[in-house]
């Protein structure tokens, strides 16, 4: 599957700011079964330096410094991915349990970017609650076979948190998402991250989009879309990385888009930074995913 992908972010200031700087994590990383082609950044005003380098994780980080004074920011990124076209992989018979795949995880030598290793343990964003371990269960009894506990952990959370635009923001704690039972893909995602590694898991959140289908008989509307956020779970040497998304109850198929992969939000933010000036900001985001045949980019 092909798509195209349009990304516009529209930053206003309350007042003058003098210095801005800014990165930007919004060029998807190298991923297995996913490419990326004709990747654009346009900026404007146009800053003063733009650095482009690889993350600790599976990212990319673009670096702004802007050094005029601007009330206003436009940051569009535009490019084309192709998604393996394959069915989602689903529960084995003979699919490792939590607990083979647990020692697996602490015996893996690799240290790359998607090393096991570096996701087995707390995050600035995933600090590790034993309230979410109570919670969890015997979902993630350490002899259930690793991919079906993880459906069923999944699927738990969408059915038992409530999606609800507006509870949360970037800020706020897993803690709080979690007590509440409310939020959006990212408290999800963090949450799911934190019950695995709890038993030992190597969990890791992923930043990226999400293919959306109009209802029947409606055309697709441009712009409405916006960034999502998944889990990538090792589920051992053999079945390797596979992606399960809490919100939408789904192991993650062609529909969707890998951007980033990091311990959790703080690594793979779309955006972060910090400005001279006072007065606040505003910030509107306009996210089109879609197929080639309809792209209209």
């Amino acid at each position: 599957m092909i798509y195209h992908v349009r990304h516009r972010t529209l930053l206003r200031y309350g007042s003058a700011v003098r210095l801005a700087r800014f990165n930007l994590r919004l060029k998807p990383a190298p991923w297995p079964g996913q490419w990326t082609a004709d990747y654009a950044l346009d900026v404007d005003p146009l800053p003063s330096i733009i650095e482009s380098r690889p993350g600790g994780w599976p990212v990319n980080v673009a670096r702004l410094v802007i050094e005029q004074p601007i009330r206003q920011l436009t940051i569009e990124t535009r490019f084309r991915a192709g998604v393996q076209d394959s069915p989602p992989p689903e529960p084995q018979p003979g699919d490792p349990t939590i607990a083979a795949v647990a020692q697996a995880a602490l015996l893996d030598r690799d240290m790359g970017p998607a090393a096991p290793a570096h996701y087995l343990y707390a995050g600035a964003r995933t600090p590790m609650l034993a309230q979410i371990g109570d919670w969890t269960g015997a979902t993630l009894a350490p002899d259930r076979p690793i991919i079906a506990a993880a459906l069923d952990l999944t699927l738990r959370i969408q059915s038992e948190f409530r999606y609800t635009p507006g509870a949360t923001d970037a800020a706020t704690p897993v803690a709080d998402a979690f007590a509440a039972r409310h939020g959006v893909c990212q408290d999800f995602a963090q949450v799911m991250v934190v019950a695995l590694r709890l038993v030992g898991l190597p969990a890791a959140y992923v930043s990226g989009y999400l293919r959306t289908n109009p209802p029947p008989g409606r055309p697709r509307l441009v712009g409405v879309d916006a960034m999502h956020a998944w889990v990538m779970l090792w589920c051992g040497p053999t079945r390797g990385w596979i992606g399960f998304d809490p919100t939408n109850g789904v192991i993650t198929g062609n529909g969707h888009l890998f951007v980033a992969m990091g311990r959790d939000y703080a690594d793979v933010a779309p955006m972060d930074g910090l400005f001279v000036g006072g007065r606040g900001q505003s910030i509107q985001s306009m996210v089109d995913v879609a197929p080639e045949e309809e792209a209209t980019l």
